[in-house]
């Protein structure tokens, strides 16, 4: 199948963008990334600037030629995790550089996709987000535990504690964890995205105002600017990227 992508990274209310995008494209295969500094610990845009260097590169290095793609994607996220947990090295802990992520890659008609703390990855058909990935983070345990609703979730005290990451302490987060893979089909769209998109935005408005009607780069910069509105005067970074396939 073909398909159309777009991109888009906003710096939102804050004074430094800390988030990082890449969608990198051959003829039978594409991938998504997404990468978050946590701008809580040091140097949260170097990490996500070393981060995404690291999936790029691990995807150059296939020269098209992925036969494991969940090998693949485990593989790029311990080498984006070791890459960020260099940079740390010689710092206390509080000090040490971190990042979250959501990456996605696309084979032909398939996709696989893992995310490390809260970016998350959703799959949008027919005007639905029929599935998203769940945040590595202690609302999401919450929730879980059905302490707090869904609803709750961007506006909790605690959101942003992240149970996992990339970079700081040495163990490898599990990226595995939340990895899946599925059989798309035309119309499905693709999104990996930063927290600063979705704590603006429900699941129902991502679904409901991805159309196919809709070229992808104008639904993704109407959702960010959304979401940034929703979220002024504290706005985060606010960054995505997206895939649609097309039946054409």
């Amino acid at each position: 199948m073909r398909y159309e992508t777009a991109e888009i990274s906003l710096i939102g209310d804050g004074d430094q963008n800390q988030d990082r995008v890449a969608i990198l494209c051959r003829e039978d295969s594409a991938f998504l990334v997404v990468v978050d500094g946590m701008g809580g610990h040091s140097e949260g845009d170097r990490a996500a600037e070393v981060a995404r260097r690291s999936f790029i590169r691990s995807f150059d290095e296939t020269e098209g030629d992925i036969r494991d793609p969940e090998t693949f994607i485990v593989d790029a996220v311990t080498r984006a995790h070791e890459a960020v947990t260099v940079i740390g090295d010689g710092l206390s802990v509080e000090h040490k550089p971190r990042a979250t992520c959501a990456i996605c890659l696309v084979l032909g008609g398939d996709a696989w996709w893992a995310h490390v703390g809260d970016a998350r990855f959703y799959l949008i058909r027919d005007g639905k987000v029929i599935l998203r990935t769940r945040d590595h983070s202690h609302v999401e345990v919450l929730l879980r535990e059905g302490l707090i609703r869904e609803e709750e979730i961007p506006g909790h005290p605690m959101r942003h504690y992240v149970e996992c990451c990339l970079g700081g302490e040495s163990a490898l987060p599990k990226a595995s964890d939340g990895m899946a893979s599925r059989s798309m089909s035309p119309g499905d769209t693709l999104l990996v995205c930063s927290d600063g998109l979705w704590s603006g935005v429900s699941d129902e408005e991502i679904g409901r105002t991805c159309t196919i009607k809709r070229q992808v780069a104008e639904w993704l910069g109407s959702l960010s600017e959304s979401a940034l509105a929703a979220n002024a005067p504290y706005s985060d970074n606010t960054t995505a990227a997206a895939l649609r396939f097309r039946d054409d």
